[in-house]
């Protein structure tokens, strides 16, 4: 226990600062998994369905600021700065150790300052793709059952 106290004090004069929970932070381009309100991993960001969907939901992320991965590029990354400054979101490009450019690794995310957490993040979870909707006075065809076809004689 005196080790470990005379090591934070050894850091805390050097100013090291201990983080918490690094390997959250790597995956959230160093924010936690409690203040994310929608995330885009690096190969969501290549659908247009998502993108679109992401950018339809702009006024959502008012209160909100956007973490981009720095290693992202293309009209995307344009279209979310162009979105940013219409909706006064602030955005920060992350070009440090946690902007991997893996499939599943964080390309975007939109955070809180504080703690939110939501329990689905993804953005396919937060916005799911809207069900087709039926036109009025279409039914679907229904198959008779059983008895309808034994009391009715109906096929």
């Amino acid at each position: 226990m005196t080790e470990d106290l005379n090591t934070r004090v050894e850091n805390a004069a050097q100013g090291i600062t201990p983080q918490t929970k690094p390997d959250e932070r790597r995956r959230f381009l160093g924010s936690l998994r409690e203040r994310v309100l929608v995330r885009m991993d690096n190969t969501e960001v290549e659908k247009p369905e998502l993108t679109t969907t992401f950018l339809e939901h702009f006024a959502d992320y008012r209160d909100y600021s956007i973490l981009i991965n720095g290693n992202l590029s293309g009209e995307f990354l344009d279209q979310i700065e162009a979105k940013c400054g219409q909706y006064n979101v602030p955005f920060t490009l992350v070009n440090n150790e946690t902007a991997r450019t893996g499939a599943q690794d964080t390309a975007v995310l939109v955070v809180a300052k504080t703690a939110i957490n939501k329990m689905r993040v993804e953005i396919g979870q937060v916005y799911p793709p809207e069900m087709p909707k039926m036109e009025l006075g279409q039914s679907k065809e229904k198959k008779s059952g059983f008895w309808h076809r034994l009391f009715h004689g109906g096929h």
